[in-house]
C-alpha cells in the first residue's frame, strides 16, 4: 500500500519544513509493516513537495498512525498536506522486463463489511 501526502511549502520555510519531514519519516520508518520512504521536491516547482511511504498493509498504515512518535513527529506535518486522498492499494505492478502482476482490492464489498 502506497500514501501520498503532497504539500505545497514556500522558499522561505523550506528548510524547516525539510527539517520536520525527516523527523516525520524517521518515526514512520521505525514503525512495524513500514517497508520504505521517500521525501520528494518537484523539479519543476521548488515548492511544491511529497511524502510517499509504502506499508504492508493498509491495517499496518493505521497503526502506525497511532504510535506515539508518530502522533508527535509526523500526525502536525500530515495536517499540512493538501486536503485530497493519499492512501492508494497497489492492483498491479511489474518488475523490470517482468511481466504486470494483477492483485485483487482489499476493499470492502459493501460500506458495512
Amino acid at each position: 500500500m502506497l500514501v501520498t501526502n503532497r504539500f505545497v511549502v514556500e522558499e522561505d520555510v523550506a528548510p524547516a519544513f525539510t527539517e520536520r519531514a525527516h523527523a516525520a519519516l524517521a518515526a514512520l520508518a521505525a514503525r512495524p509493516g513500514y517497508r520504505r520512504g521517500e521525501l520528494l521536491r518537484a523539479l519543476d516547482d521548488p515548492r511544491h513537495w511529497c511524502l510517499v511511504t509504502e506499508w504492508e498493509s493498509v491495517g499496518a498504515y493505521r497503526r502506525a498512525l497511532g504510535g506515539f512518535d508518530v502522533k508527535v513527529q509526523a500526525t502536525p506535518l500530515l495536517a499540512e498536506s493538501v486536503d485530497e486522498p493519499s492512501a492508494y492499494e497497489t492492483l498491479a505492478s511489474a518488475e523490470p522486463d517482468g511481466a504486470v502482476t494483477i492483485s485483487t482490492s482489499d476493499r470492502a464489498a459493501g460500506p458495512y463489511r
